[in-house]
């Protein structure tokens, strides 16, 4: 049975300048799927891609079988969510309008603002710590506020499949696993597929059930993070020499990276 997103045979392409060729990727249904690599490597093209950001120069993202970029585009921001990476809000707008945004795509001709869509509005921002910035303006917030804002429109928007590009990016640690334990819950007890590109190779470890690893526009590697975080892998990938070791919280895998060789001049005497 295929899957609901995936990416098949891409060319992706900012003007003149190719990302990817022959790209194809596949997002299991209901998996927590993280996309890992160095800088610059495709990462976030493949996800702008996939939100149909970004069409492909060749190939096609299909959606439940159909080329997302022939679908209508409230349709899939029904179905489809999206964290960009870097976002803009609108000066002055304030918090509880920014993410009541995420409930447009189910509002229509037949079907106005609700009380279902307050509640919707109030839990999303509860669940991301936001609740007491609610009539503060967007743009007089830290940087790691402004994240967990726009990450609560995105889950306003209620949508089966949810996109994230960096979703710890501005976050100290304890807001970083805050929100990674957020995500686990909705694709543990909601069921929603979330695909996350993200830069720590150990929250990626910890917390995906899918991990797509990419090098130079391609695939090298996809599967469970098992079998994709070796040693081996994470030199070809990253061209970092180091150990893997059990995570002793999660048993996950866990990348200790070699230690810098010290010079004979800074070893004691």
């Amino acid at each position: 049975m295929q899957s609901r997103l995936r990416g098949t045979a891409m060319t992706l392409a900012y003007e003149r300048r190719t990302i990817a060729r022959d790209l194809t990727v596949d997002i299991p249904d209901h998996s927590f799927t993280v996309v890992i690599g160095p800088n610059a490597c495709g990462k976030s093209t493949l996800l702008r891609a996939l939100s149909r950001m970004l069409k492909p120069a060749v190939g096609a993202v299909l959606l439940d079988g159909e080329d997302i970029q022939r679908r209508p585009a409230r349709a899939v921001a029904r179905t489809l969510g999206l964290l960009p990476q870097s976002s803009v809000a609108p000066d002055g707008i304030g918090v509880a309008e920014l993410v009541a945004r995420g409930r447009y795509p189910h509002q229509g001709l037949l079907r106005q603002w609700s009380r279902e869509d307050e509640r919707v509005v109030a839990q999303s921002m509860a669940a991301t710590g936001v609740a007491d910035l609610a009539d503060r303006a967007v743009d007089e917030l830290s940087g790691g506020q402004r994240q967990r804002v726009w990450l609560a429109m995105a889950l306003a928007q209620q949508t089966p499949l949810l996109l994230l590009d960096e979703p710890t990016t501005y976050l100290d640690i304890a807001h970083q696993i805050e929100i990674l334990n957020l995500c686990a819950r909705l694709h543990e007890e909601q069921g929603r597929t979330l695909v996350a590109v993200l830069h720590d190779l150990n929250h990626a470890a910890r917390y995906a059930t899918h991990l797509v690893a990419m090098r130079d526009g391609r695939v090298v590697a996809a599967g469970p993070p098992r079998d994709v975080v070796t040693a081996a892998l994470v030199e070809e990938v990253f061209g970092l020499p180091c150990r893997v070791i059990d995570d002793p919280e999660t048993g996950t895998p866990l990348v200790v990276p070699a230690a810098r060789r010290r010079a004979a001049s800074e070893v004691p005497a």
